[in-house]
């Protein structure tokens, strides 16, 4: 399993692939947290949260990935898949972020129907 440090490193890595104006007023940055985090959809522990985006009035707009999340999911893979999924969350994450600054919703739509999709998937 790769570190919680060296995820870290990773993580870093990735923010600097993406241009800083996708940044823009990300004020909290993007943030590695060690919890596991499920889904409160998760109908047999299995559905996890990989990274949230999340806007407050208190705390502004934060990225966060859950390295507990990446370890209970992948804890057998190399270190290049599990960078992959760290990009593939940390986009994820940025565009909701892009999305929220626009006034749109469509990443928020398309997650709700894969969420919907699993619990049709998990009721047979």
């Amino acid at each position: 399993m790769v570190s919680m440090e060296r995820t870290q490193e990773l993580l870093e890595e990735l923010v600097q692939e993406i241009p800083g104006e996708y940044y823009i007023e990300l004020n909290g940055g993007v943030n590695l947290s060690p919890a596991v985090r499920l889904s409160p959809a998760a109908q047999n522990h299995d559905l996890y949260i990989m990274g949230q985006y999340h806007k407050s009035s208190h705390l502004g707009r934060i990225i966060t990935i859950y390295y507990g999340s990446f370890a209970a999911l992948y804890p057998e893979s190399s270190e290049s898949l599990w960078k992959k999924k760290l990009r593939e969350t940390l986009r994820h994450e940025l565009t909701h972020h892009l999305e929220s600054l626009a006034g749109e919703k469509d990443l928020e739509i398309e997650d709700a129907r894969k969420i919907a999709g699993y619990l049709n998937r998990n009721k047979r």
